[in-house]
């Protein structure tokens, strides 16, 4: 693929996955997440990438270097390489979509997890 072109929004609402990677290039990569109600990405530090995150359904609380920031659907969250975060869902009850940009990327191309549990095999091999 050259490229991505589509609608971002469409694609991270309609997206069932905890993490689907939709394009990856040399220098970025673009992710679709869904995350259950209470679920979060668990602790992270990404020393060379930095990262961006836009809300498109729900609410988020996100850590970063241990102060927590409220994120509703439409906001943003831009993560610089080397911080300590994490993405929880907010809500009891609802989905949180959202979708965050590599740069470089991180994750193989075509990664597909179905649940966190399946991202944390993926990353413990």
């Amino acid at each position: 693929m050259l490229g991505y072109v589509g609608s971002i929004e469409k694609k991270t609402l309609q997206n069932t996955n905890f993490r689907e990677v939709v394009f990856t290039g040399k220098h970025a990569q673009l992710v679709v997440m869904s995350l259950g109600p209470g679920e979060d990405i668990g602790i992270e530090v990404h020393a060379g990438v930095d990262q961006f995150f836009r809300v498109e359904e729900g609410e988020a609380k996100f850590v970063l270097a241990g102060k927590d920031h409220l994120v509703h659907a439409g906001d943003a969250v831009v993560v610089p390489a080397g911080t300590r975060h994490n993405v929880v869902n907010a809500s009891a009850t609802l989905p949180l979509k959202m979708y965050t940009i590599y740069s470089p990327p991180n994750h193989p191309a075509g990664t597909v997890h179905v649940k966190k549990a399946d991202a944390l095999v993926a990353e413990h091999h």
